[in-house]
């Protein structure tokens, strides 16, 4: 039997009540699970883009596809993961900061071109952007400091185009 490996699938669906959930239900009714789920408008009125991620071997990758294709307002289905594209995730971290971690913390968020987007008398909050490898080291960076909270926007990717 074949390794499962993540997979990036984009889907552009007609912006439409229900259509998510119908795709949400078709991975949950067929025992797949949906790893992260990204979606919002495009420029063209009246689509979105669903960006989800998926564990799967390439025999149900083909089949998940296939089965997300027939949906009635799927418009197209794009497998980002073996392509050359953009991928990038947003993070929201909340990092305790104890008096002797503050300057620490400042300097790991220049390193990294993150962003405090809230400071109080006992946390920050951090805004970073990036691939997952960046976010998973500034995670293993914050963890010894103490992380209070975490939020994620799941991974959002866009295809490159041939140059």
């Amino acid at each position: 039997m074949q390794d499962e490996q993540r997979h990036i699938l984009g889907l552009l669906v007609e912006n439409q009540p229900g259509v998510l959930s119908r795709v949400a239900g078709l991975f949950s009714g067929r025992g797949f699970n949906i790893e992260s789920l990204c979606v919002a408008e495009t420029n063209e009125p009246g689509v979105s883009r669903i960006t989800l991620v998926t564990k799967a071997n390439e025999a149900i990758l083909e089949q998940i596809k296939k089965q997300v294709n027939k949906l009635v307002n799927v418009i197209k289905v794009i497998d980002l993961s073996n392509v050359p594209a953009v991928k990038r995730e947003m993070v929201l971290i909340k990092v305790k900061a104890k008096p002797e971690h503050r300057a620490e913390i400042l300097r790991i968020v220049d390193i990294f071109r993150c962003k405090v987007v809230d400071v109080s008398s006992e946390h920050y909050t951090v805004e970073v952007t990036g691939d997952q490898d960046k976010i998973a080291a500034l995670l293993d960076l914050f963890r010894p400091m103490g992380i209070w909270e975490i939020a994620r926007t799941g991974i959002n990717a866009l295809s490159r185009e041939k140059k």
